[in-house]
């Protein structure tokens, strides 16, 4: 019999990805890869790590919408990408794509952060 996962009993861990732009999305989504700044990544591969399962949530600063969710497909590495020019980026890890689809921030404003003073997630 096979042994299962050893992080299958460990919880599942959600961010929200805000980009700066919605063609760095579409990179993402295109490649199957993301890069954020340094000092995301080391909250992103503790969450790798400890959790059973991580999903990314993506928005575009200002365009009030959700623009889809990913999960990570892997630990973010030492390796940089050409496709996102901008110099404030890290490593470069896996995604993958679940659903790619535009949702307004108001069909979620029944959703409440508790680690953000009960904000609501935008």
């Amino acid at each position: 019999s096979k042994s299962s996962s050893p992080r299958q009993n460990m919880p599942v861990r959600y961010f929200v990805m805000k980009s700066s732009n919605l063609q760095n999305i579409d990179i993402s989504q295109q490649k199957g890869i993301w890069s954020t700044t340094p000092s995301n990544e080391r909250k992103l591969n503790g969450a790798f790590w400890e959790s059973s399962m991580v999903y990314l949530i993506f928005s575009v600063q200002g365009s009030g919408y959700f623009q889809g969710f990913a999960r990570m497909g892997s630990a973010i590495g030492c390796e940089k990408s050409q496709d996102w020019r901008s110099a404030g980026f890290g490593g470069v890890f896996k995604v993958e794509w679940i659903r790619k689809e535009s949702v307004p921030f108001q069909f979620a404003h029944h959703l409440l952060n508790p680690w953000n003073d009960n904000r609501k997630v935008q």
